[in-house]
């Protein structure tokens, strides 16, 4: 049977599978369980060496410990990004923000889940600093050659493929992701301020070094490095919210004047309707706002305004949204991982509502008054979608409930572990018989978040639909926020 019949077989046996599947219930949600799977999801991804004492999902084992070895540096450890094999430092560093920042918020409601974030977080940090200081004027930013991985289907431990080693320098800038890196190391330094302050310094100290090579050095990771980055995680918004994000960050972790002087040299005042990997200002809109209503410091509500803008261009009610939503009320962005939209800004949101509560404050947009509950239950509504309650009755967050994507385009759950298939696949030896089959993966890659359902609530289950059975660090980092909000909540 050719490739192409067999896909179109597949896409019919999982159609009717799916239909078979609308009469099942949607149980109670249980936010703890959701977010201690949310969190173990990112043990899946872990490249390096890998203690079998530390890892609860075992069918991962040890993989790219050479990598750097090209550039004669030491670039082992960190996360591979999605379903693939590759190390790109820009989504991972965004990740790494993400986490860190949820765990500021809402350690305090993470409960045993607490620990398990930092280890989340220090396995990407514990990278990120081999990165900023292997070679001084240097920061390194990926592992792996992009194009020849995505002619594979391998597992990470078989990995045949080149271990391209990719940085950017004075000579090659990269503004955006050494911005984001140092959002990164400053946001983590804050996580273990009070547990590992001498690690704390060392991530804050590397954070303002980074940041300095990004002011300093202006220019896009995506010019410097074009198809080695491009047309996955191009930089398309452009730098100059990396600068801003990673000051927000610095200024946060310092209270330096000199990060707030320059934020406002950057004359930040863009409109976004989204929150990315790709687009920080939002997140940084948020984040200054912070110092408005928590500590009443005027200077900061210009950020306070344009948080609540952004916020006006997503809730659907709001005159000025332009935010689509699936009839079935999930936020729809883009068709490509739509998830990854719908946990950034749930994240963001949750957290602006968080800081208006404490200051009992309301906003408008429009004729539309918006409250803290409001928001609440904004998030509430888009996570409870992504975790069953929806026109499928599908969690898209797999190994939570009963139902949910068996067939996610990831190499590593959808192949026979080392355990049960000692013999490596080679580069393309994945392909038949297993990404090309109806099966459901060997391997349960537990609380991965995978890209969604399209504009008409449907799912096709489909391994070879990356843009919508792809799970990604970036989408998880995102979601351990409201999790965790309402994991440590009695009310709603």
């Amino acid at each position: 049977m050719g490739k192409a019949t067999l896909v179109v077989w597949f896409s019919i046996l999982v159609l009717v599978g799916i239909s078979s599947n609308r009469t099942v219930k949607a149980g109670p949600i249980n936010y703890k369980d959701a977010l201690a799977k949310s969190i173990l999801f990112f043990q899946g991804q872990r490249s390096g060496s890998l203690s079998a004492a530390s890892q609860q999902i075992h069918w991962r084992t040890s993989s790219g410990l050479y990598d750097g070895r090209l550039a004669h540096v030491d670039l082992t450890g960190g996360y591979y990004d999605a379903g693939d094999n590759v190390k790109f430092n820009f989504p991972m560093a965004f990740t790494t923000t993400m986490l860190s920042w949820n765990t500021l918020e809402y350690g305090k409601r993470m409960g045993p889940q607490l620990p398990n974030a930092r280890a989340a977080i220090r396995w990407a940090t514990d990278y990120l600093l081999k990165c900023a200081r292997a070679t001084p004027g240097r920061l390194y930013v990926g592992v792996g050659d992009p194009n020849a991985d995505h002619k594979c289907w391998e597992r990470p431990e078989d990995m045949d493929t080149v271990r391209s080693v990719y940085s950017v320098s004075p000579s090659n800038p990269g503004s955006d992701v050494a911005g984001e890196t140092a959002a990164a190391l400053a946001a983590a330094s804050m996580v273990f301020r009070k547990v590992d302050p001498h690690y704390s310094k060392l991530l804050l100290s590397t954070a303002k070094k980074v940041m300095q090579f990004a002011i300093q050095y202006r220019g896009s990771y995506s010019d410097s490095l074009g198809s080695a980055v491009c047309p996955f995680y191009c930089s398309y918004s452009g730098y100059k919210d990396e600068l801003l994000w990673g000051a927000t960050w610095l200024l946060t972790a310092t209270n330096d004047v000199t990060y707030f002087n320059f934020i406002k040299s950057l004359g930040a005042s863009d409109s976004p309707d989204i929150f990315s990997w790709d687009n920080k200002y939002a997140g940084a809109y948020v984040l200054l706002s912070r110092r408005a209503l928590l500590n009443k410091d005027n200077k900061f509500m210009t950020f306070k305004q344009q948080a609540e803008q952004f916020i006006c261009r997503i809730l659907p009610n709001s005159p000025t949204s332009s935010t689509q939503y699936t009839q079935g009320g999930l936020m729809y962005k883009l068709p490509a991982s739509n998830l990854q939209y719908v946990t950034a800004i749930s994240s963001v949101i949750s957290t602006y509502s968080k800081y208006i509560a404490v200051t009992k404050q309301t906003f408008n947009c429009g004729n539309l008054v918006v409250s803290s509950r409001s928001l609440r239950n904004f998030v509430k509504r888009q996570v409870d979608y992504i975790l069953g309650v929806n026109p499928l009755k599908m969690s898209y967050m797999v190994g939570y409930g009963p139902n949910y994507p068996k067939r996610i385009h990831h190499r590593g759950s959808s192949l026979p572990s080392l355990s049960r298939h000692p013999q490596s696949f080679g580069c393309e030896g994945g392909f038949q018989p297993f990404f090309y089959s109806a099966n459901p993966n060997p391997n349960i890659l537990i609380g991965a978040v995978v890209g969604g359902p399209n504009q008409n609530d449907g799912y096709p289950d489909d391994r070879s639909d990356y843009s919508h059975a792809e799970p990604a660090t970036y989408i998880n980092a995102a979601i351990v926020g409201p999790l965790a909000y309402f994991a440590g909540s009695s009310k709603f």
